[in-house]
């Protein structure tokens, strides 16, 4: 168990301009623990090839009064600080070459240990990349991987929407510390996540926004995970920096087409010539990474995702009971449940997630014969 004197330590360490994850690691490796950094003469530290702004930092050590505000926000229930040596430090994390040494968790710190999938995209997707997004992560979620993103607008609120409104957790990870939301527009959804799962962030209490942060952000989002699914991204976007971290990581990357015109889409197929995995359902995920029960339940049948997404809602069930196993058009759907083209479309993605249904060439659906899958 730590003591507050020796989590002021690490906490203060945190605190010196200049020192990134790495050299804080080889420092406490080197010293033993942070508060022996902190007293190791100065021409010990200087043999460490230090930069001059570090040595001055450590020989003086950083405003206390900014460790007291990190550990004021320590004292409500919900909130949390581990370090490197914590039991509920995620041991994915711990595989990287620069793992940050100190955590701040708000939410439920055991969740860190899931198995978790993360997914990213643009914060300007189109109707069906924020659809995709919510619809991969709602089944993914029953399929218990736990989603992780990033809080931004767009693909990554649509993820974070899918998992809770499947009565599921969901991570998020944040580029600011953690008494702040960030974009302000995702107080609420930050809120809720917070109470159905965890916030995330290497950042000390107070770190407002900075561009500079994000990329490190991300680094962790792929980092947590044993795959990362990019659902819509640009060329040059902050996505395909998360998914490529996640390749240098040694982790999973999966990648959803979509039209050729899109510039959106654009990220995505460089992902896939590049190696990217093309998702089309979630089989393609689960096939790959394998599927996950919860504590006295088997496994989903990788194979089946409607084992995955049992509760079949009404409105799902009744356009099911009217596709045959022959090729069904959407008009001949429109007519027999009478539901509109654009309530089927999103229905019938559902069910294509599900493994219910198959699209086929023309616009046409056909039932599975769940039977001859199994």
């Amino acid at each position: 168990m730590q003591t507050d004197c020796d989590l002021s330590d690490w906490l203060s360490l945190c605190r010196v301009p200049g020192l990134g994850p790495t050299t804080y690691n080889a420092l406490v490796q080197h010293f033993g623990c942070p508060r022996q950094v902190f007293e190791a003469p100065p021409q010990q530290l200087a043999k460490c090839g230090l930069r001059n702004s570090i040595l001055k930092g450590l020989t003086s050590r950083p405003d206390q009064s900014l460790i007291a505000a990190d550990l004021k926000w320590l004292e409500h229930e919900e909130n949390h600080i581990l370090t490197l040596h914590h039991p509920d430090y995620p041991p994915l994390l711990k595989e990287l070459p620069d793992p940050p040494p100190v955590l701040y968790v708000t939410g439920d710190t055991q969740l860190l240990s899931r198995h978790q999938l993360a997914i990213v995209g643009s914060r300007n997707p189109s109707p069906s990349g924020k659809e995709n997004a919510y619809e991969f992560s709602r089944s993914l979620s029953q399929c218990s991987y736990l989603i992780t993103s990033g809080l931004a607008l767009g693909v990554d609120s649509a993820s974070h929407h899918g998992a809770l409104d499947a009565d599921t957790p969901t991570l998020a990870v944040t580029g600011t510390g953690l008494d702040r939301v960030y974009p302000a527009s995702n107080r609420q959804l930050a809120h809720k996540i917070a109470e159905n799962g965890a916030i995330l962030s290497e950042f000390p209490i107070g770190t407002p926004p900075r561009r500079e942060n994000f990329p490190r952000r991300n680094r962790l989002i792929s980092g947590l995970s044993l795959g990362t699914l990019v659902v819509e991204a640009a060329v040059n976007s902050g996505s395909l920096i998360t998914a490529r971290l996640a390749l240098e990581q040694g982790r999973e990357v999966f990648a959803i087409p979509g039209s050729i015109h899109s510039p959106l889409s654009h990220g995505c197929h460089a992902l896939i010539r590049e190696g990217a995995k093309l998702v089309e359902c979630i089989d393609d995920i689960i096939e790959e990474l394998g599927a996950f029960g919860t504590p006295g339940q088997p496994p989903p049948n990788s194979r089946n995702k409607a084992t995955c997404n049992a509760n079949i809602d009404p409105k799902q069930q009744k356009v099911l009971d009217n596709i045959d196993y022959a090729p069904t058009t959407i008009d001949m759907l429109v007519t027999r449940t009478g539901l509109t083209a654009d309530q089927l479309s999103s229905i019938l993605l559902m069910l294509e997630l599900q493994n219910q249904i198959v699209s086929l060439s023309g616009g046409t659906f056909t039932r599975l014969n769940i039977e001859e899958i199994r």
